[in-house]
């Protein structure tokens, strides 16, 4: 049996291109590989997720961390207490809000961060072995219009 549903063709316009189980397919075949990388290290991939966005945001409220890692705000909460409790973050209250914990990235944290980002390139570049340059850059471009478009048909529901 072949792993690829056949492309709709223009007889039949009310079947789907397949486009859809094949994304899902990437997504289940990437997961699976980042956490080959990614568990030698001792993080999960909603962890190394959490982490590249603390890294890089000056504040992020607790419902946009779960937002980004894909996972249900209860579960970021326990995700934040366990990285917490590794000292791979530090959480303080805002100086301005009584109610808002800011999150950082401890020295230990981006450490490791920086170990995960190596392990992820070396899968990226595994991944697009055999894709030019300019393919890699079109590959990018078209999925972030994908994210983009499939955001926006969200927002006009």
């Amino acid at each position: 049996m072949s792993d690829s549903i056949p492309p709709a063709t223009t007889d039949s316009p009310q079947l789907p291109s397949g486009l859809c189980y094949l994304i899902g397919r990437l997504d289940h075949a990437l997961t699976r590989r980042m956490l080959d990388a990614l568990s030698p290290l001792g993080l999960t991939v909603s962890q190394y997720t959490a982490l590249s966005f603390l890294d890089s945001q000056e504040q992020i409220s607790n419902a946009q961390l779960a937002e980004r890692t894909l996972i249900s705000p209860q579960s970021a909460n326990e995700m934040v207490k366990q990285m917490d409790e590794k000292g791979w973050i530090e959480r303080a209250p805002d100086p301005f809000h009584g109610r808002v914990v800011r999150l950082s990235v401890t020295v230990a944290g981006k450490a490791l961060l920086q170990q995960a980002h190596a392990a992820v390139a070396r899968l990226e570049m595994e991944m697009l072995n055999g894709f030019t340059a300019t393919q890699r850059k079109a590959i990018h471009g078209n999925l972030r219009q994908i994210v983009h478009t499939l955001k926006a048909l969200k927002n006009a529901e």
